[in-house]
């Protein structure tokens, strides 16, 4: 009875700690949040009914806010957008020492564009600091079929541009989790086709194939259904374009890698 009372107990400790937890991410991406145009915020100040206002961010970064008129909150975070208006309207000798909360409502300030190849392309709102490159993907709905693994993100970091590659299925993987870098508002993340390979000749299914991870010739020809009766493994062409650009016709070794845009030929075999 004691044993089942204990673990009780120790369950619910364990979800208060998980529920402190999230409460302590979610108020740090509060912190974090810098408001911008477009945004939708509710403002009230404790017992004045009378001040809640709920107001748009204009494109110049401003709200207009009763008693005080016109103010400037675009770029600042939550609490120094809250002091600022209890500082005007104290300074104003309206209401002495105001609380003020701000609520954001909606988030349309910080948005990123997630383009090519994902399910659902589009621009979605970033609604906190900390959303990877990955969480963006899975809100465009996930890699669609015949997409790369990997993941271009182009913007801008200390005023200067920023490029960066990252291979999404290689995070997970080869545990490279740090690859993962958080977004900002502006940024576009394109997700490429897959690189793919050409497989023709007296093959059982010729056609066009996506490059897999360490993918050999063997396994190309396993794509295409392996040679025909008349074809053989002993006859195989792979023609691909080198450093210059230049079109070389080689005879691969059936454990060579393959490369995307590689052509292979099955030929006929000769008894």
């Amino acid at each position: 009875m004691k044993s089942t009372n204990l673990q009780r107990l120790f369950s619910a400790v364990l979800l208060i700690l998980g529920a402190t937890l999230a409460l302590g991410a979610r108020a740090q991406d509060h912190l974090e949040y810098r408001l911008g145009a477009g945004d939708t915020i509710r403002i009230t100040v404790f017992q004045n009914p009378n001040l809640t206002l709920e107001s748009r961010v204009s494109e110049a970064g401003t709200i207009n806010y009763p008693l005080i008129g016109t103010v400037k909150i675009g770029g600042l975070t939550v609490p120094l957008a809250e002091k600022t208006i209890a500082r005007a309207l104290d300074d104003g000798g309206f209401i002495k020492r105001p609380q003020v909360s701000i609520l954001t409502l909606q988030v349309r300030s910080s948005q990123v564009s997630v383009v090519g190849l994902v399910n659902k392309p589009g621009r979605f709102p970033l609604e906190t600091s900390s959303t990877r490159v990955s969480e963006m993907i899975a809100i465009a709905g996930g890699i669609s079929p015949g997409a790369a693994d990997v993941a271009i993100l182009t913007g801008e970091r200390a005023g200067k541009p920023y490029y960066k590659e990252i291979d999404i299925a290689g995070l997970f993987l080869h545990k490279k989790l740090d690859e993962d870098v958080a977004v900002t508002g502006g940024d576009v993340i394109y997700v490429h086709r897959a690189p793919m390979f050409y497989i023709y000749g007296e093959v059982q299914r010729p056609g066009s194939y996506r490059v897999e991870r360490s993918m050999t010739i063997r396994q190309a020809l396993v794509q295409g259904g392996g040679p025909t009766l008349r074809g053989t493994e002993r006859s195989l062409r792979l023609h691909r374009r080198g450093a210059n650009n230049q079109l070389e016709v080689l005879n691969p070794g059936l454990d060579d890698p393959v490369q995307p845009d590689d052509v292979i030929r099955v030929g006929q075999s000769l008894f």
